[in-house]
């Protein structure tokens, strides 16, 4: 049995606490938030302990799951990395690679696991394409496709603290593409815009609200990307994987929000997905009992900081590309502080 701490209770850190909660294998759960009202009704609700400070917390448990805003990732890793415990953490480790880099060195030199949080690893769909892909049952990967749209533009306090469309959407794409044909993105060209009055939220903070690219992947296949921050339809997350030995679809079914217009094609029956945590609790809740796993020592590390990092790095390349229209191969952002400068 373990004691895990939990720091951030907002939607993500409460689906966290519960799932831990309800784990027969966690004894205690700790939580911490930056608003205590929260954290004390989600501890009554749960039956776990609630503390004032972070550092309560992370001084009082077995391991810790980071699901505070990302400006408070860097200090809560290292107090994790200094208590000797396991750690979870939200993506992104940090927002620039300079301070990822240190992360990942002192976790590593603590001799501590941190598993970073991309939770498509753990959605089923992505799992069995990542598995047939494995088994070489598309034969050939010829091409990959990747659509990420959210419902609605982010609130201002949110933008301002996320990173850009890149670092904050895309690079859960990027992530995903790795995991799932197991080859390295090589080269990244994307373009991107905030020109719409939906997106004036993202103008104003030097973002995007559109973005498209390719990438060339380290096996010979090409891939590509779209996303937007506003699709009124609803939550729609997907993957395309084309092979010389077939074709699947990743979250095609009845509920994404894209009508067909063939006469001979009923619409979706479902009510599309509202939200991340709509489209992704289960994976979420897998993650978690992933992390504890790795706890317990009975799993390896099914999201090492290694792999966040090489989506990160990408997600640096993409800003680049989209701020000066050309493609950007990885390994002249790889070592860059942050893909915006210069």
């Amino acid at each position: 049995m373990v004691r895990i701490g939990v720091v951030g209770v907002g939607r993500l850190g409460s689906l966290f606490a519960r799932t831990l909660a309800a784990h027969p294998d966690v004894d205690r759960v700790v939580l911490a938030g930056s608003r205590p009202d929260s954290a004390d009704a989600l501890s009554e609700e749960l039956s776990a302990v609630a503390a004032a400070d972070p550092s309560e917390v992370i001084g009082s448990v077995d391991a810790v799951v980071i699901a505070a805003s990302t400006a408070a990732h860097d200090v809560l890793i290292r107090q994790g990395a200094d208590a000797g415990i396991p750690i979870f953490c939200e993506k992104p480790i940090t927002l620039d690679l300079e301070s990822t880099d240190e992360a990942i060195a002192l976790v590593q030199a603590a001799e501590v696991p941190l598993q970073v949080g991309f939770q498509r690893r753990f959605d089923a769909g992505y799992r069995t394409a990542r598995d047939m892909a494995r088994a070489r049952e598309f034969g050939e990967i010829y091409l990959v496709r990747t659509t990420s749209l959210d419902p609605a533009p982010s609130p201002e306090p949110f933008v301002r603290t996320s990173g850009d469309l890149f670092r904050d959407l895309l690079v859960h794409d990027f992530d995903a593409i790795r995991f799932v044909t197991g080859q390295e993105i090589e080269e990244v060209f994307a373009a991107g815009t905030a020109g719409f009055p939906a997106f004036d939220v993202y103008a104003r903070n030097d973002d995007k609200g559109i973005a498209v690219g390719t990438l060339r992947l380290s096996g010979g296949a090409q891939a590509s990307f779209a996303a937007t921050r506003h699709n009124p339809d609803g939550y729609d997350i997907r993957m395309e994987i084309h092979g010389s030995s077939g074709a699947i679809a990743v979250g095609w079914d009845n509920r994404m929000p894209l009508a067909p217009i063939s006469l001979d094609t009923p619409p979706p029956p479902g009510p599309p997905y509202r939200d991340f945590l709509d489209r992704f609790a289960p994976a979420y809740r897998a993650e978690m009992c992933a992390f504890v796993d790795l706890v317990l020592g009975r799993a390896p590390n099914l999201c090492p900081p290694q792999d966040a990092r090489a989506a990160f790095v990408a997600a640096l390349a993409a800003g680049r590309s989209a701020a000066e229209g050309r493609p950007v191969p990885i390994s002249e952002v790889d070592g860059l502080e942050d893909s915006r400068e210069g």
